[in-house]
């Protein structure tokens, strides 16, 4: 039974990862080719609540009719998508009821509905092969525009209510996905309006961003629980359970841990445009210094930062998420017995150069352009999020700057990255206040 419950918390985890990736994949991908997006994303969805066929339909309440626009099919399941196009919305009268409500329609056994007549519910989903199915309305701005649904053909499928949740969440990022789509298309077509609709999609991209940090965010009080409930259930029965039996719980505890790392990452990530606070003069010596007293330096390392870096005008989160995660990068991947981490920077006629230098694992130069995409660990052990680098190219990104890696492996590595003076300066009425 303990077993049973590790594997259910284990799903929901994965699950709930699997959400995360593929709203950050939403929010920074190109949607020029949409259509790739939605499909990879039904296909990953699919496949994980073991359904066989996953689609998208549109409701056109003016010809009384719904449409399916998008399918995924498992390997020899039949397409249906060529087969339902108009289809009246008279044939599906009890999920349009469900669905104006706002309520996922679910039927756990096809074969068990009633047997209505040459157009009821069971006439149309047997033929197709269907055995269970849930279905779950999509709303635009309160509007009813249509529903996704997973189809099991092979067998009987039940949906537990935290996975119903989370395909809700799925279904509202598809209509922010194609909304941010419309304002794409707006753009080319309506180049007299192109300043407005600039407008539109940078207000669109704040609120997929603030989608994200707001999914990330309400992650973390299930976890938590799950964290609290198993560290009490260990404390309380240490005398009655031996290694073997404690190991599973330590997994949950460490996927647990592992999974707040991510979804710190992701709020971080999607938090480096959404800080509202003014920029002041930041003293870089002094964030790092802070920074410094924070983290755990094993004794065989040593940290050296050049007492003379410059003072920036910026915002010191950003500045201090920044050095924090290259040094914690560095001071991780030291594998040698005297390990040295440096930080130090030249000043160029337009530009301050940094740079954070170890004498760690190093990097294999094929994996260079790898390193700073979302999500991405060249080594699967331990709880890293892969998020860290991401997030200091993103905010190196957002001061119009330049960051790059020269490595070898064994040999440690060194990154360098540029600031341009005409976003870091100090403006010169605070400059006799720094």
């Amino acid at each position: 039974m303990p077993q049973k419950k590790d594997q259910i918390i284990e799903r929901q985890l994965r699950f709930q990862k699997l959400l995360i990736s593929i709203s950050t994949t939403y929010i920074n991908a190109d949607i020029s080719d949409i259509d790739q997006l939605i499909n990879k994303s039904l296909k990953q969805i699919g496949e994980f609540v073991e359904s066989d066929r996953s689609y998208i339909f549109s409701y056109d309440f003016e010809n009384n009719t719904t449409t399916n626009t998008y399918e995924w099919c498992a390997d020899g399941i039949t397409p249906e998508i060529d087969n339902l196009k108009d289809v009246p919305i008279d044939y599906i009268p009890q999920w349009l009821e469900a669905h104006r409500k706002g309520e996922a329609f679910w039927v756990e056994d096809v074969s068990a509905l009633p047997d209505d007549g040459e157009f009821g519910l069971k006439a149309i989903l047997e033929p197709q092969g269907i055995k269970s199915l849930i279905t779950i309305p999509k709303f635009k701005k309160d509007e009813l525009i249509g529903f996704i649904g997973f189809d099991s053909v092979k067998k009987l499928n039940k949906y537990n209510d935290h996975e119903k949740e989370i395909l809700f969440v799925y279904a509202n990022m598809l209509v922010n996905l194609k909304q941010r789509k419309e304002y794409e298309e707006r753009i080319k077509t309506q180049e007299a309006k192109k300043q407005e609709l600039l407008e539109h999609l940078s207000q669109q991209n704040k609120s997929l961003n603030e989608y994200a940090h707001m999914v990330s965010h309400d992650l973390k009080a299930p976890l938590i629980n799950i964290h609290t409930l198993v560290s009490w259930f260990m404390e309380d029965n240490k005398d009655k359970i031996n290694d073997k039996q404690s190991y599973p719980l330590q997994q949950v505890l460490f996927n647990v841990e592992k999974m707040d790392l991510l979804i710190k990452g992701v709020l971080d990530y999607s938090t480096i445009d959404r800080i509202d606070s003014g920029d002041s003069v930041v003293n870089l010596n002094k964030i790092i210094d802070e920074i410094l007293q924070t983290m755990l330096i094993p004794e065989h390392i040593s940290i050296n930062i050049d007492n003379n870096l410059p003072s920036l005008f910026g915002n010191t989160w950003r500045f201090k998420q920044v050095f924090q995660n290259l040094i914690l990068n560095a001071v991780k991947y030291c594998d040698k017995k005297q390990g040295f981490v440096e930080v130090g920077y030249t000043e160029e006629k337009e530009h301050f150069q940094f740079f954070v230098k170890d004498n760690g694992i190093g990097i294999n130069p094929n994996y260079f352009h790898k390193i700073f995409k979302i999500f991405t660990k060249l080594e699967s052990t331990g709880s890293s999020s892969g998020i860290g680098l991401s997030i200091v190219e993103k905010i190196i990104n957002y001061y119009k700057g330049h960051i790059w890696v020269e490595s070898e492996e064994g040999r440690g590595a060194t990154f360098y990255f540029n600031l341009p003076k005409s976003a870091v300066s100090i403006p010169v009425e605070q400059t006799s206040e720094a």
